[in-house]
């Protein structure tokens, strides 16, 4: 027999995977033409030479994406509806884009030292945007769909995003080379910051019931608190949280692929943007194919094929001879993104119960953001002091160890506490 609140979300299902699917398809028309992975790393190449610097473009998204939300898990935990605090938050996420406009076309007034001052204030807002926005968003989504879905509704919209990143990106590659510094890179900032205003369009249409059954404790509990418990009792928790904090280094060889193609292999900003399509292409397939096999086999046995293309992915890398290596190298980075991130968060909140899932996302996302900022610094410095292929030779053998955690000490948490649950 369904609640009231169970029924309220059935009914609106139809409705709230289309937007969502809209969302997240507008999303991906906007980032493709700013990529944290090619597009931003090269407007910030155009004002430094330093490996670590291009390095921390996709890091501080990361970081920032991933950092603030265990502090925000006691707050969203007590509210009965989180699209409000969604729509409010992700402005924050989506507005810096227009300021990457503005700042490449000061660049040749103000010079290339503020410009990438004032660039780096931009990707740290964007960052911190997207996480103070993203507990609410997960709890949201995760409250709309059901738990059977889910997988499949997370595959599909970043799918539908990776589709529309590819295609935009090709299109960005080809403003940047037909279009005159500054406005290559303004150009592309412009026509991103209006698809994440249509994004966020799609996003404030969707329907959430307000779940007034919800028991909301009168005294407000510390987020620390609650994390400690949480860490005490669950294991299989801690060592899928380990998992976690190691693929920032056995991936940290990842941000470094567009430049070292782009300064061993003459690449060219049209090669740029089919390699960001492959990219996006690798990681729809792999978001949709991915998605749905884990809602029926276990999203554990996902994060361990991600994590042995991460593998292969580095090895390619460390061994790479040409450009043409580096499709499939891109082909094996969209699986891996895909597992860490977008099948990491699905498995996230198989954890634990409704209520304490906030707590949950909080720590699989905070306690892995020092590692997010901390792993392409030392590949930067590595980058920097011995080369490119060193960085690409450490992230090979962590990727081993991560799948060896993965395969013998993480259990598929929906699979293990239902055997724990039996009498």
């Amino acid at each position: 027999m369904l609640s009231p609140l169970e029924q309220d979300i059935r009914k609106n299902l139809k409705h709230n995977v289309t937007v969502g699917l809209w969302d997240g398809s507008l999303f991906g028309v906007a980032l493709g033409f700013a990529s944290f992975g090619t597009i931003l790393p090269l407007f910030v190449a155009t004002m430094t030479d330093s490996a670590m610097l291009i390095g921390l473009v996709p890091a501080i998204h990361s970081a920032g994406w991933l950092f603030p939300q265990l502090f925000t898990a006691s707050y969203v935990a007590r509210l009965r509806t989180y699209k409000r605090t969604v729509l409010l938050m992700t402005i924050h996420e989506r507005a810096p884009f227009l300021g990457f406009a503005f700042v490449a076309l000061l660049i040749p007034f103000v010079g290339l030292q503020v410009g990438l001052v004032l660039t780096f204030l931009l990707l740290t807002w964007q960052g911190l945007g997207g996480g103070f926005t993203a507990n609410a968003w997960v709890s949201m989504i995760s409250k709309i769909i059901p738990p059977d879905s889910r997988g499949t509704f997370f595959g599909m919209q970043a799918g539908l995003a990776n589709l529309f990143i590819s295609i935009s990106a090709i299109g960005a590659g080809y403003l940047l080379d037909s279009l005159a510094p500054p406005w290559d890179f303004a150009v592309c900032f412009f026509i991103a910051s209006i698809f994440f205003t249509l994004s966020w369009f799609a996003l404030a249409s969707t329907h959430e019931p307000e779940d007034t059954e919800k028991i909301i404790p009168e005294e407000k509990t510390h987020f620390w608190d609650d994390a400690q418990k949480v860490l005490r009792r669950d294991k299989n928790f801690n060592w899928f949280l380990s998992a976690r904090i190691l693929s920032q280094f056995a991936t940290m060889g990842f941000s470094f692929y567009i430049i070292y193609a782009l300064r061993e292999f003459n690449m060219t900003e049209v090669v740029a943007g089919y390699l960001t399509a492959t990219l996006t292409i690798s990681q729809t397939i792999s978001n949709i194919g991915m998605g749905w096999i884990g809602d029926r086999i276990g999203h554990r046995a996902m994060l361990i094929l991600g994590a042995t293309a991460a593998f292969l992915s580095a090895l390619l890398a460390w061994n790479a001879t040409s450009i043409a290596w580096f499709y499939p190298i891109f082909v094996l980075t969209g699986m891996a993104n895909v597992s860490l991130w977008t099948i990491s968060m699905t498995m996230t909140v198989d954890f634990g119960s409704a209520d304490d899932r906030p707590i949950y996302i909080g720590l699989a996302q905070t306690l892995t953001a020092p590692a997010t900022i901390i792993a392409p610094i030392i590949g930067g410095w590595i980058a920097d002091s011995a080369g490119f292929v060193p960085t690409f030779t450490i992230s090979t053998v962590l990727s081993l160890v991560m799948i060896g955690i993965l395969i013998f000490l993480v259990k598929d948490p929906r699979k293990h506490q239902a055997i724990e649950s039996k009498p």
